[in-house]
């Protein structure tokens, strides 16, 4: 995408853009019951929400969330995701199930399984086993990790040394709340280059990786404006699982960011999005074309929302998006599938 000044030929055309943080599960969670107790903070909203409705998931439910958030991403011009997954009753198989979904939809990922110590000891090996039985066949994928404060030195060394030993980096949440303070201090020693930092809020020194930006989820979950562009990594720009529209995820990046610097313009903020072609370099090759014909300006895009993709052509020629609908899956039978499997989990919670 241009990211020129406003002398620039209009087009209606981008390649396809990359989420560089989700969480497809999350497709599921929409609309969900109301949590047994009202959380008033970061981690209560883990423990009242996300950590419940992880535990629930089963392999259906992870295939059909997988496929709808896949669709969604397609239909909102993304052609790549780095997603994030967590479900400790259906670890084993979970990351086939994800590559699965999003294949037959025509949208690239890669997986990445949470290691944790909240499940207890085994939990965190299943997950380790997870990854590296995934990478080794063959799966395009990180080395995932919850986070710092829910993970033991002991874990978060192996996941370290596995990543090592596969050639791939760590996928992370970092100091995303005042919970995990201590992330800087205990990654410090850990992470490399190829590490993929998520949000960073409340990171207190400097870290090797990349930087996932997630601005709409610090929002939602109150934990505070990160302040990427404060570090010298290379950011990239994610939705934590809010869907995969990233023109819109870019507009309110950058007036994110123009609230605490009025000096920022939309030309800095996009090259958050262009990085994520650093992970995903195939989707520079994919055609997407819009409904909006200034879309390769990020001047024009940065206050012009409700721009919609309307064709996807891959980089091999094949036709995925065609007047909005997706070409390769039934998108009604997709949500309606969906909606099933939303409704078994929802009798879980």
């Amino acid at each position: 995408m241009s990211v020129s000044s406003s002398s620039h030929i209009s087009s209606a055309q981008t390649s396809g853009l990359v989420c560089a943080h989700h969480h497809l599960y999350s497709a599921l969670a929409r609309g969900m019951p109301a949590p047994p107790l009202q959380p008033t903070n970061f981690l209560s909203i883990l423990e009242q929400i996300w950590w419940r409705l992880d535990a629930a998931l089963d392999l259906d439910m992870i295939y059909w969330s997988a496929k709808l958030g896949a669709m969604e991403a397609l239909m909102s011009g993304t052609t790549g995701i780095i997603d994030h997954h967590e479900s400790p009753n259906a670890i084993e198989g979970s990351l086939d199930v994800i590559a699965q979904a999003c294949d037959e939809v025509g949208v690239r990922v890669i997986c990445a399984y949470g290691v944790t110590d909240r499940h207890g000891a085994d939990g965190g090996r299943r997950g380790l086993a997870e990854n590296e039985r995934f990478i080794r066949s063959g799966g395009r994928g990180l080395v995932g990790v919850h986070a710092a404060f829910t993970c033991s030195d002991e874990l978060l060394e192996s996941a370290a040394g596995l990543a090592a030993d596969l050639n791939v980096g760590i996928h992370v949440h970092v100091a995303e709340g005042p919970d995990d303070i201590d992330a800087g201090r205990r990654l410090e020693q850990l992470a490399t280059d190829d590490w993929l930092l998520v949000h960073c809020v409340h990171l207190d020194r400097p870290l090797q990786g990349t930087i996932a930006h997630n601005p709409r989820s610090n929002m939602n979950n109150a934990v505070g404006y990160a302040q990427p562009a404060k570090w010298s990594n290379r950011i990239v720009l994610g939705t934590d699982g809010i869907g995969a529209d990233m023109l819109e995820e870019f507009r309110l990046a950058y007036v994110a960011r123009r609230a605490v610097d009025v000096t920022a313009t939309p030309d800095d903020v996009w090259t958050w999005v262009d990085n994520g072609y650093d992970f995903v370099p195939e989707c520079r090759d994919d055609v997407v074309t819009w409904n909006y014909d200034h879309v390769d300006s990020p001047w024009h895009t940065a206050f012009t929302p409700g721009t919609r993709a309307i064709s996807v052509v891959s980089g091999s020629g094949e036709r995925l998006l065609d007047d909005g609908r997706p070409v390769r899956v039934d998108e009604d039978e997709v949500r309606r599938k969906a909606s099933e499997a939303a409704q078994r989990l929802f009798a879980r919670l």
